[in-house]
């Protein structure tokens, strides 16, 4: 345990986390603390919705989804399982966080509208931080020590659209590998991917998870600022399925069987397909998601709405590969990732 996590968090809670039962409330996160919340925050609280649900012995799973506020799949699959599951239904207990970061998410946001937090980038967190770093402080010393497992839901939000996928970023503990594996062929996604590393690093929920020896699995559904109703309904099944197979639920929630997993690894972020020009211009895609591409392949191109006459700068493949996610703006320019790719292999 840090020397942060031991501090005492000041967002408090009508809720005894550790109560028997189905509990609904809020964790009541205060803005007086923080001096860039507004002019009229006075002793107000931000409201974050939370759920427990606990029966017996048995594991205990955290369940997130708006981690990003803008990622609406994994909020709508949380609240739609909150409204279905019974304390009879569990054998453990169950942790369901909807809008992990609620100023984000009523504001509709990516990030906090308060201090600007990517809540994926702030742990562990400080109780005497800025709000999205009290959240962390929260999650990674109050939710995580209690329990085993950390199902985290996101979206491609308004910039990539994703081939929805499972993902687990590979364990340090290599004997850990094929019970992470596991759990996305169990999700039942077609695509289940696994990455040597998380995108966020140490301050993202996978740090945490793993400071806290807590087994953790996300997904990438969706993405444009709307709602894929197939992704949703992949991934709600998977999910109970998921939470049956780990021990939390005592009933299977589902009869639809998984789908066969293509475990694919994403390729490093030097080996992304980036535009290179130094004029922004219109990016069109000449590849889609799931499209297997070349080394040197032209897959896309660039076009200049300032000197319509000239022409289209190409894009090209360094590597090889299934294009896992690509980018939504079609304005790009030098440094803009368009697409991600992933390979097939053999996990070691």
């Amino acid at each position: 345990m840090t020397e942060l996590s031991r501090q005492a968090s000041r967002i408090w809670t009508e809720l005894d986390f550790d109560a028997v039962g189905k509990q609904v409330g809020y964790l009541r996160l205060p803005l007086a603390v923080y001096d860039r919340s507004g002019d009229d925050v006075g002793y107000n609280y931000e409201p974050i919705p939370i759920v427990t649900i606990r029966n017996g012995e048995g594991p205990g799973v955290l369940l997130m989804a708006g981690n990003h506020g803008n990622e609406y799949e994994g909020q709508i699959i949380l609240m739609n399982l909150i409204r279905t599951l019974r304390t009879e239904d569990i054998r453990g207990r169950l942790i369901i966080l909807p809008a992990a970061n609620a100023p984000a998410v009523r504001a509709d946001r990516r990030i906090s509208p308060l201090d600007d937090g990517n809540l994926n980038r702030q742990f562990p967190g400080d109780a005497e931080g800025g709000p999205t770093s009290m959240i962390a402080h929260l999650i990674e010393s109050e939710l995580l020590p209690r329990v085993d497992y950390a199902f985290d839901l996101h979206s491609g939000s308004l910039s990539l659209e994703y081939l929805p996928c499972a993902v687990i970023a590979r364990p340090p503990q290599p004997d850990r590998l094929e019970g992470a594996v596991s759990l996305l062929r169990v999700f039942g996604m077609p695509i289940g991917m696994v990455v040597e590393h998380s995108t966020g690093g140490d301050g993202a929920l996978i740090g945490a998870c793993r400071r806290q020896g807590v087994q953790h699995l996300s997904t990438e559904l969706g993405a444009g600022g709307t709602v894929s109703h197939s992704a949703v309904e992949m991934a709600q099944h998977g999910l109970v399925r998921l939470l049956h197979h780990v021990g939390v639920t005592t009933r299977v929630l589902t009869d639809r069987a998984p789908s066969e997993c293509r475990l694919l690894h994403r390729v490093p972020a030097r080996q992304y397909v980036y535009a290179d020009t130094s004029e922004r211009g219109l990016f069109e895609p000449l590849v889609g998601l799931g499209d297997e591409v070349a080394a040197e392949q032209i897959v896309g191109r660039i076009h200049f709405t300032t000197t319509p006459w000239r022409e289209p700068e190409p894009v090209v493949a360094k590597t090889g590969g299934i294009v896992l996610c690509r980018r939504i703006p079609a304005r790009t320019g030098r440094g803009d990732c368009v697409f991600v790719l992933g390979r097939d292999g053999q996990l070691p």
